[in-house]
């Protein structure tokens, strides 16, 4: 095996050092971090009209990460867990990968039923 040099030393750190620095620039967007903020949607789900939008500051206390969703208008409130996924008031024990599929996931679960609003603390 070949003795260690000091320039192999030296361009192995240089090297090291070069690929540290350029990581955070290689990652994509999506694989950066589960804290980016989803986007807006307005869909029709089996009859019923979902939407979701990041939330403005209303002084009403988000769970859902600044992240607000509507089922027929009415608020399902939703809360982004630590790892990324997102539960319901209605679907709490199923978590799902984004906003929309919380609302999917709760229209789903109320099979036709009213979404009624949910008492604010």
């Amino acid at each position: 095996m070949p003795e260690l040099s000091r320039r192999r030393a030296l361009t192995a750190a240089a090297a090291l050092a070069t690929a540290v620095t350029t990581l955070p620039a290689a990652v994509p967007a999506q694989a950066a971090g589960h804290h980016d903020a989803p986007g807006s949607f307005d869909e029709v789900y089996k009859g019923r009209r979902i939407q979701g939008r990041p939330a403005g500051g209303s002084g009403h206390h988000h769970h859902g990460a600044g992240y607000a969703v509507f089922v027929d208008g009415v608020e399902l409130h939703v809360m982004r867990n630590a790892d990324g996924s997102w539960i319901s008031v209605v679907s709490h024990y199923a978590p799902v990968p984004t906003p929309r599929a919380a609302a999917r996931a709760a229209v789903d679960e109320l099979q036709g039923a009213p979404l009624l609003p949910f008492p604010a603390n």
